[in-house]
């Protein structure tokens, strides 16, 4: 349980990192160039980070994250590793305040707390947090259609609605898209380590975890594109979790919370999580490590004064 747990708190801090880094240099970018990015657009802009060294150390970390989380995937189950990875946010804060040379607010880390107490209740009540589970792909698969309906229903409904509604649904359907990646990369990675590469190049999950994975990208973008920031990171934030738990116990084989200690323990958890991500996305440095903004206007100390 230690080595899941490690990995998936390991994977989440590298993707916090990357994304820190890839921030730091499209800033960077920008900041030296701003005639050229406004007027050449997004081919200029990825021209110019392709030839910086802090933007590729922020990819390569990336893929480190990524084999992590693979790896803690395929050592435990999707129920237990994903719910490790809303740590990101609790990386992603002081990160940014590191670069900005400020300290995080006294809530922001009251809130951290809380998404500690929520996966230290999900880790420490017994029966809450599956750590191993074979999968049922006849219900992973019905998963994956219960899940793409509702992601198209939720961008049917986001079309209709008020643009702060929209961004939220849109978020919610992002952070579904990223839960079913999450299913299929334990998929995929148990093909590549028990039945090799051309058996998996010929199975259905890898190519499902390059459509959710994209899809999940596409619709984060739109969300946070579409704003109020601060609810649309933690609508996608909060869901992912949740959606990976609920597919991780009904969609693999493992023993279902079925206890009244373990039922406590799922709510007491998620409510944790979810108040824990929620108060955290509405810090300025997070708002600001996933917009790019280049100052913040509030009452985080500067390490300078």
């Amino acid at each position: 349980m230690v080595l899941v747990i490690a990995l998936g708190v390991l994977a989440a801090f590298l993707f916090a990192a990357a994304g820190y880094l890839q921030q730091r240099a499209a800033r960077t970018v920008v900041a030296e160039q701003p005639r050229a990015a406004r007027v050449f657009g997004m081919t200029t802009l990825m021209q110019r980070l392709l030839r910086s060294g802090t933007w590729l150390r922020g990819w390569i970390t990336n893929l480190a994250g990524f084999f992590t989380q693979a790896v803690a995937l395929h050592l435990g189950s999707v129920a237990a590793v994903q719910p490790l990875m809303s740590t990101q946010l609790l990386f992603a804060v002081p990160l940014e305040a590191f670069g900005r040379r400020r300290r995080p607010r006294g809530r922001d880390i009251w809130f951290a707390l809380l998404v500690c107490a929520g996966l230290g209740v999900l880790f420490g009540v017994g029966g809450v947090a599956p750590l191993a589970g074979d999968p049922d792909r006849g219900r992973v698969l019905l998963a994956t259609f219960s899940a793409a309906g509702l992601v198209a229903l939720l961008a049917l409904i986001s079309i209709r609605c008020p643009i702060w509604v929209a961004a939220n649904l849109v978020a919610v359907a992002a952070g579904v898209c990223f839960a079913m990646s999450a299913v299929f990369m334990k998929l995929t990675t148990e093909d590549l380590v028990y039945r090799g590469v051309p058996a998996t190049a010929t199975d259905w999950p890898g190519y499902l975890l390059a459509v959710s994975t994209l899809s999940g990208l596409v619709l984060e973008q739109t969300a946070f594109a579409a704003g109020p920031l601060p609810w649309a990171i933690a609508a996608m934030s909060v869901t992912n979790p949740i959606v990976s738990y609920v597919v991780g116990v009904l969609a693999f084989k493992v023993e279902l919370p079925h206890t009244p200690g373990a039922l406590a323990g799922v709510a007491v958890a998620g409510a944790l999580i979810a108040a824990g991500i929620g108060g955290l996305a509405h810090s300025p440095l997070a708002r600001a490590f996933y917009a790019g903004n280049k100052e913040i206007t509030d009452e985080s100390p500067s390490l300078m004064s």
